[in-house]
């Protein structure tokens, strides 16, 4: 009995103190929204270390979209299952924009045959046109 527990807590104690993957870089992209047809972009991560614990992990988001702007927002892992949330900058008090460019995705991190983080994300944008979804597929650079 005294050994189970010993193992026990051995095993909460290193989960409790793992480092969480980090998925930080810059990624290509392409996607196809609902809406607007094919895009390309550049998505940037930077995990917050001080801010993820464990299996959990938090970052800053940004995705660049040549001819529709520079998206902001955050995103939260958990293991290798990521959600993202991202916006247009706030114009005339608008969030998302004029048009309530904003949305939610989420991705399933996977490393390539060369050793790089991938990710393919379905996103939601509630207002955006009346509602709109999309697919994105990204490799880091």
């Amino acid at each position: 009995m005294k050994k189970a527990l010993s193992i026990a807590l051995l095993l909460c104690a290193s989960t409790a103190h793992a480092k969480s993957l980090d998925f930080s870089g810059k990624y290509d992209c392409t996607g196809d929204d609902a809406h607007e047809g094919k895009y390309t972009g550049v998505v940037t991560m930077q995990q917050k270390p001080e801010l993820s614990k464990g299996d959990y992990a938090s970052y800053d988001f940004k995705l660049e979209v040549p001819g529709f702007g520079t998206y902001v927002g955050h995103a939260a892992a958990n293991g290798t299952n990521v959600a993202m949330h991202f916006a247009l900058p706030m114009e005339n008090g608008q969030y998302g924009g004029n048009n309530k460019d904003y949305g939610t995705g989420i991705a399933k991190m996977r490393k390539n045959k060369q050793d790089k983080w991938t990710f393919h994300k379905f996103y939601f944008e509630p207002e955006f046109k009346g509602g709109n979804t999309g697919l994105e597929d990204c490799i880091q650079q």
